[in-house]
Formats: structure tokens, C-alpha cells, sequence
């Protein structure tokens, strides 16, 4: 909402920033039916974001269709756009320019697209046009004349025979598969169960879901992380539905190859999506089914204005599409938790009790262990841990997960503990490598002689230990044993079922044959202690994430989490050793609720020079009991407000901020407020 004055002071400034266009070209050289064209101009500038309209000349009559690119004058420049309706007359008493050329007669913005793109800006308080740029990607001449002779597959579909194994393991699994058969739209939050056997893992089930939905006449979208899972979504695919039937879509894939999968599934070629986030915005025909796996994972946040989340995007596409949902992990986050509480989404979980499809967890430092070995809750590596893991070598690889990569990424004062700072940037401390130098992991400079800026104390000690030297040390611990590392820069798919040390960051954890005989979870504490809103889901999340790939109960799996002194008792330890991700999920949320923090309120942070965010937020007519924290200060002398409100809010708060931005672009300051609604840890 914008204040009257305020409404007719942007109304003025937009259009003392529209371009003063030629009159009009009459007769032969315009076209002779619907001569207007309605134009999303890519001006980059919040105050310009709507619809132009432009003049048809003639030779572009057949190829200006509405969805096709083309280029236009606009303020002395010729920028892009997309034709969004054609029509007879226009709105615009002043003078029209004419479209300068059509770039593609392709029309590869469709009418659900552009509806869906539109939602998705209001959400986030966006611009119609930085949508469209993380929807549609980039033209592709080659990629459009080598699928023009390109037929759909017509192949019929592999036979389906009931739900299979992958959904008879849950109790509304097989009547979920029957609805999306059946046409119908059910929504479905489900917590997966771990499983060795690659019928009944989780990228067996998400083929599945689709092949029902393709087997019921419509397509389907499947978002998954990172592009390790897309590999094991497309092989599962590829099972269920045959060949040539789905494509990947994912950023990475190179300009030629990501057109070309898009356009097929443009032109109906494919039915089947399955890729990152560049996926959730695929044009499928018909959709019925948008699906995503690992809520949590941030591969699912949009780095880029305005910030779209994997989830809001495809819940947006399947309210305006008519689609079924299915949100799934091994955990639930709060936010999910949230639409299953309030009925929007249907639990699907395990049909009988877990306990023999999972590993089973010990924690170090619990019980007797504490007697046998009284450092055990805060040592690196306990001596449960170190016996699970000889004993495992036996029959299996061992997992071995650490919260950071490196050799030693942190170093603290060893008398008070305090994390060791550089004196010239106040950068972190760390040692990159066997007898390496400490030194600033910011400006590389060395350290020299420490001294502790609070203790005065002079010696260093390891704070967290990474990848590296834990490999080092493991290889030590066990001798003729194989040692793989996998992180940042050098991720392993797969390893065998032989025995061998895994050591891995988060996320980067190689599915092994059969399982891993046992996984251990070092340095908890790191994980705990963060300073975020959501350390202890996202905690659990890396350690049921890894745990799922380790043998059950059954075939005598084990997980020992390893250095969380003091958190034993805590809720998400209790929910880890229990494998109740939905407990902990409603019990986050109850606590988040009491506390007025997200997902149960709104909130939107404003950034910029401070004098630009006071004037912006002046301007902006935010709605009543709009809570303000701050101004927090920022690197560079910006600072940060927090705007928080309820959730019958959301709506105004939106339009206010896109008003507020609006007004501060066609003002042209030389500062800019930067707004972003739901920002990644409003608790900071």
C-alpha cells in the first residue's frame, strides 16, 4: 500500500522516465490484425516494471506472437523483451514506437509462466523482470535448428504393476501413487525412509510419483539439490519411464545443452523434468505433479533478486496450475512443518515402526561410555567411536562426516578458548596443512607470535579440526586401510562395498554399495553452536542425511555422534537417536511460534546506506504493528533494518516494499536499498 501523495508522486516520475517514442508508422508498414503489442521491457529498474506498448510493423506480424522475444527502443537503447499480448487498440494515447526486430519467432514465454512469474514477484516484493531472467534462460540459435527436426518419444510407457517397493513402505504411499493416476491434485509432505536397496531409496520413489502422474496424462517437475541427485533421479527415471521420456535441466548443463532440454519440454517433446532450481520454472505441459527433495538444503535458495525459494516457487506454480505437491526428505523443516499443521500438506510416513530400517545411533559420552571414558563427549575422535569403526572395517566401508573441510579451518586461545583473530582484518585463524604456518584465512597474512586479544594467553589450539587432518589422522589409526576424502573440489559419487575410510563434508557423502557398515558424526558442537535461527534443524538434517546411508539396524548398521558435551539432553539429539524428524519439526515450530520468528511471522530485511533505508522506510506506507529492528550495521557504513509482521500481512507488507523500491528507483539516487522478504536468518 503507498499513500495517495506517494502514489501520484511515483505516477509522475514513471513517466518523465518513459521514452519519447516517433509517431506512429500508418498503413502498409504496420500490421493489418492487432497491431499492438503489449512488451515486458528488461529495464532493470524497479519503477519501469509493466508492460510497454509497441507498435507491430508489418514483416514481423506472423513472428511478434505473444511468449516471442524481441528488441525494442527504449529510453535511446534497444534492449529485450517479451511479447505478452497482442491486441487492436491501445491504452497509450501518446505516440508508439515500432518493435525493431523479433530476436525468435519461438514463443517461449507462455501464458502460466508469465502468471506464475508474476506471483512469484509479488511474494518476494521482486520486479517482473529479474523473475523472467531466472525462469527463462538465455536464447540458444543452434540448440533452436537442431531440435526442429527432433520428433517426441511415442514409444508406450514400461508396464506399471501397483506401487512397487519404493511406496509400499509407507501407509498412504500406494493411495497417493493412485490419485496422481487417477488426475487428482493430492499435496503430501514425506519423510523418506533410508534404504541400501536402490528399488526402495528416495530417488526410486520420486520416478515412481512421476511415472504415475505420466501414466495419468500429465507431467511433472522434480527439484532436487545439487547435480549428484540429479544423476541418481535420472537413472531412476530412465528406469521407470524408458527412455528419451524426461531431460535434465540444470545450470550448469552449458548454454546449448540447458536450451535444448527446456525447449523440449516447451514443445511437448517431454513430459518430465528433473533438475536443480533452474528446473522449477520448466514450461511442462499439463502439469500434474511438483516435487522437491530436501527441503533444507540451500542449493534450494535463489542467490540472485529476488531470492525465490525452490519451495514457494513450485507451491506457487501448483496453486495457479492445479498440480499435485510433494515436499520430501528425511527430515521436514519448520516451514513444512507449518503447511502440514495447517492441513495444506498430508504426512506420508513409514506404514510400520523404523527402528529396522535404520542404523542405530549411540551417542559418545552417554551411559556407561562416560565411565569407560570420561573425555568421550568432547574428544575428536572417542574411544567408541574408534571401536565401531574397527569393527566395521570388517564388513563395509565406514562414513566418517566432519562439519568442515580443510586441515585445520579454526584455531582458538588455548587458556580461554577464545576464537583466534588476525590483528590487521580480524579474519579467522586456521592451518592449511601439515606442518603449515597459522595464518589469516581472510588476507593470508601469518600470525606470528599470537597473543590472545581477551586472555593475554600466547598458544593456539585446534578449535575445529577439518576433512584433511582428519584423513591424516584416521590413516594412522588404521594402517593398511583406504582413505577417500570427498568436499569442495573433489566430490566421489560412489564408493564400493569394500572396506575404507569415507571422510566427508556435509552434503558431499558418497553413496556406497550396500550401505556403509558405520557412520560416525564428528565434533557435533560445531554444528550446534552456530549462530544461526536454524543450527539445530539444519544439524539434524547433515546427520540423518548421512546416517540414511548407512546399513539398519537389521544388518547391524551403527552411527556414533561424536563431540556434543553439554547437548546430549537436547531436543534434536533426542530426535537424531530416535530417528522422529517430525517430532523435533512440531516441537521447533511450537517454540519458533512463541517467540514471534519465522516461518510464524514475516520478515523483510531493508539494506543500504543508512540515509537511503531511513528515507526509503519514510516513504513506504508499511502496514499497522509493522515491528522494526534495528538498524543493524553492515561492512562499509550500510546498515540493516528488520521489518516484521504477521502472517495475514505478508500481502501488504510485499506491496509496500515494492512501491518503496519503485519510488527509490525512478528517483536515480546514487545509493540503493536492497530489500530481500523472508531473509535467510532473521535472528542475526
Amino acid at each position: 500500500m503507498v499513500s495517495e501523495s506517494g502514489a501520484v508522486e511515483q505516477l509522475s516520475l514513471i513517466r518523465a522516465a518513459l521514452p519519447k517514442a516517433p509517431r506512429p508508422p500508418k498503413g502498409p508498414d504496420t500490421a493489418d490484425t492487432d497491431p499492438i503489442a503489449a512488451v515486458v521491457v528488461d529495464t532493470g529498474l524497479a519503477h519501469l516494471d509493466r508492460p510497454f506498448e509497441y507498435l507491430v510493423p508489418a514483416p514481423l506480424a506472423e513472428t511478434a506472437v505473444p511468449g516471442a522475444r524481441v528488441k525494442v527502443r527504449f529510453a535511446g537503447q534497444d534492449l529485450d523483451g517479451f511479447v505478452i499480448e497482442r491486441k487492436a487498440a491501445p491504452d497509450h494515447e501518446g505516440r508508439l514506437a515500432p518493435i525493431r526486430r523479433v530476436v525468435s519467432p519461438e514463443p517461449v514465454l507462455t501464458s502460466r509462466q508469465l502468471e506464475v512469474a508474476r506471483a512469484v514477484a509479488a511474494h518476494y516484493a521482486g520486479t517482473l523482470g529479474d523473475v523472467l531472467r531466472l525462469s527463462v534462460p538465455p536464447r540458444h540459435a543452434a540448440a533452436e535448428k537442431a531440435l526442429a527436426l527432433e520428433p517426441p518419444v511415442t514409444d508406450p510407457l514400461p508396464a506399471q504393476s501397483g506401487p512397487g517397493p519404493a511406496w509400499s513402505r509407507y501407509a498412504a504411499g500406494p493411495a497417493y501413487l493412485s490419485r496422481l493416476t487417477a488426475g487428482d491434485s493430492p499435496a503430501a509432505s514425506w519423510l523418506a525412509l533410508p534404504a541400501t536397496d536402490p528399488a526402495e531409496d528416495w530417488p526410486a520413489a520420486l520416478a515412481a510419483a512421476a511415472a504415475a502422474t505420466v501414466a495419468g496424462g500429465r507431467g511433472a517437475v522434480l527439484v532436487v539439490p545439487d547435480h549428484r541427485d540429479v544423476a541418481r533421479v535420472d537413472a531412476a527415471l530412465t528406469t521407470a519411464l524408458g527412455p528419451g521420456r524426461h531431460v535434465r535441466l540444470t545450470a550448469d548443463q552449458g548454454p546449448q545443452a540447458r536450451y535444448t532440454a527446456w525447449l523440449k519440454v516447451l514443445r511437448g517433446h517431454v513430459s518430465v523434468v528433473v533438475g536443480t532450481r533452474a528446473a522449477a520454472f520448466a514450461p511442462v505441459r499439463d502439469l500434474g505433479l511438483v516435487a522437491w527433495w530436501d527441503d533444507g538444503d540451500d542449493n534450494h535458495e535463489e542467490p540472485r533478486a529476488p531470492y525465490p525459494r525452490v519451495r514457494e516457487v513450485l507451491l506457487t506454480r501448483a496453486a495457479i496450475e492445479g498440480a499435485a505437491v510433494l515436499s520430501g526428505g528425511f527430515t521436514r523443516t519448520v516451514a513444512v512443518q507449518q503447511l502440514v499443521d495447517a492441513g495444506e500438506l498430508r504426512p506420508i510416513q513409514a506404514a510400520a515402526p523404523v527402528r529396522g530400517a535404520v542404523p542405530r545411533v549411540v551417542v559418545a559420552g552417554e551411559g556407561l561410555e562416560m565411565e569407560r571414558d570420561p573425555a568421550a563427549a568432547s574428544a575428536h575422535l572417542p574411544s567408541v567411536a574408534w571401536r565401531t569403526a574397527k569393527a566395521a572395517l570388517e564388513s563395509g566401508p565406514v562414513l566418517v562426516q566432519v562439519p568442515r573441510r580443510g586441515y585445520v579451518p579454526s584455531l582458538a586461545c588455548q587458556t580461554c578458548r577464545a576464537p583466534a583473530r588476525c590483528v590487521h582484518c580480524a579474519g579467522p585463524i586456521a592451518v592449511t596443512g601439515r606442518g603449515a604456518e597459522p595464518g589469516c584465512r581472510w588476507c593470508g597474512r601469518g600470525v606470528g607470535r599470537f597473543e590472545c586479544r581477551q586472555c593475554g594467553g600466547r598458544e593456539l589450539r585446534s578449535s575445529v579440526v577439518g576433512a584433511r587432518r582428519t584423513a591424516e589422522e584416521l590413516g594412522r589409526a588404521f594402517p593398511g586401510v583406504p582413505v577417500h576424502t570427498s568436499g569442495a573440489g573433489a566430490v566421489l559419487d560412489r564408493v564400493a562395498a569394500t572396506p575404507a575410510l569415507v571422510i566427508a563434508t556435509p552434503g558431499a557423502e558418497p553413496v556406497a554399495d550396500g550401505g556403509y557398515a558405520a557412520t560416525l558424526l564428528l565434533d557435533a558442537w560445531a554444528s550446534l553452536d552456530r549462530p544461526t535461527l536454524d543450527a539445530g534443524e539444519e544439524a539434524l538434517r547433515r546427520w540423518l542425511a548421512a546416517a540414511a546411508l548407512t546399513r539398519g539396524s537389521a544388518a547391524r548398521g551403527q552411527v556414533v555422534l561424536c563431540g556434543a558435551p553439554g547437548h546430549t539432553t537436547l531436543p534434536v539429539i533426542e530426535a537424531l537417536v530416535r530417528w522422529d524428524p517430525a517430532w523435533f519439526a512440531a516441537r521447533e515450530l511450537a517454540d519458533r511460534a512463541a517467540l514471534s520468528l519465522p516461518p510464524t511471522v514475516v520478515m523483510a530485511a531493508v539494506s543500504g546506506e543508512r540515509r537511503a533505508v531511513e528515507a526509503a522506510l519514510l516513504q513506504a506506507d508499511l502496514a499497522e504493528g509493522t515491528e522494526r529492528i534495528g538498524p543493524l550495521p553492515l561492512p562499509d557504513d550500510a546498515v540493516r533494518m528488520l521489518l516484521r509482521v504477521p502472517l495475514s500481512e505478508r500481502g501488504v507488507l510485499a506491496a509496500s516494499l515494492t512501491a518503496m523500491r519503485a519510488v527509490r528507483s525512478a528517483r536515480k539516487e546514487p545509493v540503493s536499498v536492497q530489500v530481500r522478504v523472508d531473509p535467510p536468518d532473521p535472528a542475526t
